[in-house]
């Protein structure tokens, strides 16, 4: 593979740099796989002599024993997207496959990929399966005519799913990915929360890729005023992912109403929510128990909590990109993190 930094090793993240968002403490890693459950694997797919600025990313909930499905919610902000299940993520609020992040024109071969892999690995005769794929339409920077996802990159992503640290900023789903005017990609962060008398987790993954202007601790940041030039469309053609997971019971209506939180969390950070751009949240719990509802008081706490993960996930998103130049010439500027040095 050529050179590339994906996400380039010891650069720091928001809390590296003396801020925090929210009062709540993260898990080890800060990242959706403090969720206990979740893993995260990611095949990037780089080609500078194309252009090609993609990959997958794909978040792999572990199987628990005679388990089929998971509880799972879903919010559309804005559907002009693809994601592939949604219908039925809405009508059944079930989670059957990992969830995987692509390109706009890889959708339909993820997702076929995707539906291989399961059956490769079912016990029991498939009637019927529901693949989730979301994607970001990353075309400002990648080509995208190639459709360069291949069945390989996506069983590499998903062979390569751990618990451990997740790799962000140009890697996986979020290769060519740009946010409020500069390189962004993938980004993850967690919550420990304590609920019912004992700690649980709250965790968020987002492929920031959307319009508008940034908004740091107390600024605005717009490109232009660091001296650079804005890197994605000037028109919303992006579209946002969010992913969240948690590890305590709870029901589908619920997790629907907390991924709504995940996305309008994404104007804390400055999202534009414009007309081209899909903005989507899955929530899903590792806990298949769908019986019981979490108290008002319980949900507000849950609620912030995604919040706070989502915000912070876009931040270091930024913070881990780097600065690309496609062959076109175009220039997605990493962010500077002398802009959030305390």
């Amino acid at each position: 593979m050529p050179p590339f930094a994906a996400s380039s090793p010891g650069k720091p993240r928001l809390r590296d740099l003396g801020h925090r968002v929210g009062p709540l403490a993260p898990g080890p890693s800060n990242a959706i796989t403090d969720v206990a459950g979740v893993r995260v694997g990611q095949a990037t797919v780089f080609d500078p002599d194309q252009g090609v600025y993609s990959g997958v990313t794909a978040i792999v909930p572990t199987p628990l024993p005679g388990v089929r499905s998971l509880p799972a919610g879903f919010h559309v902000a804005n559907g002009y997207g693809k994601f592939v299940g949604a219908t039925q993520l809405l009508e059944l609020g079930e989670l059957e496959t990992p969830v995987l992040l692509t390109s706009t024109l890889s959708t339909f071969r993820v997702a076929d990929a995707l539906v291989s892999w399961v059956l490769e690995r079912s016990d029991r005769p498939v009637r019927s399966l529901n693949p989730v794929v979301g994607e970001i339409n990353d075309s400002w920077l990648s080509a995208t005519v190639a459709r360069p996802v291949t069945s390989d990159h996506v069983f590499q992503a998903l062979a390569a799913a751990d618990a451990g640290p997740v790799a962000m900023g140009s890697v996986g789903g979020g290769t060519g990915a740009c946010a409020l005017g500069f390189k962004a990609g993938i980004g993850s962060a967690s919550r420990r929360i304590n609920l019912r008398g004992r700690t649980v987790t709250v965790g968020a993954l987002v492929q920031a890729n959307m319009d508008g202007i940034l908004r740091l601790p107390g600024r605005t940041v717009p490109p232009e005023s660091l001296g650079l030039p804005g890197a994605g469309p000037t028109s919303a053609q992006g579209s946002c992912v969010v992913v969240l997971a948690a590890d305590f019971p709870c029901v589908a209506a619920q997790l629907s109403r907390i991924a709504a939180r995940g996305v309008i969390a994404l104007g804390r950070v400055g999202a534009a929510f414009s007309h081209g751009s899909g903005d989507y949240c899955l929530a899903f719990s590792t806990d298949p128990t769908t019986t019981g509802n979490l108290e008002p008081s319980e949900l507000d706490t849950v609620f912030a909590t995604a919040m706070d993960c989502v915000e912070e996930s876009v931040i270091d998103a930024l913070l881990a990109a780097d600065t690309v130049t496609a062959p076109s010439g175009r220039v997605a500027h990493a962010l500077p993190h002398e802009v959030l040095q305390v």
